[in-house]
């Protein structure tokens, strides 16, 4: 697989919540880190999402906001 974008996330699926129309995807990146993606249900069935399986977070943004507490 190659990407144009620079963001690539590998992880595991550590949990899938399947909708009516959409799947919850939660992604594990390291021990304690988390990231949770929304997509179809087709392209989870597609993709052949389950606990386990080994996938990549793919972000493409042209703007990624920076905050900060004060």
């Amino acid at each position: 697989m190659k990407l144009s974008a620079r963001n690539q996330l590998r992880g595991v699926v550590k949990k899938v919540n399947e909708g009516s129309v959409n799947t919850e995807v939660v992604i594990e990146l390291a021990p304690g880190v988390e990231i949770t993606s929304i997509i179809t249900k087709t392209s989870a069935v597609d993709l052949e999402i389950s606990a386990g399986k080994q996938v990549y977070a793919v972000v493409k943004a042209s703007n990624v906001m920076v905050g900060v507490d004060h």
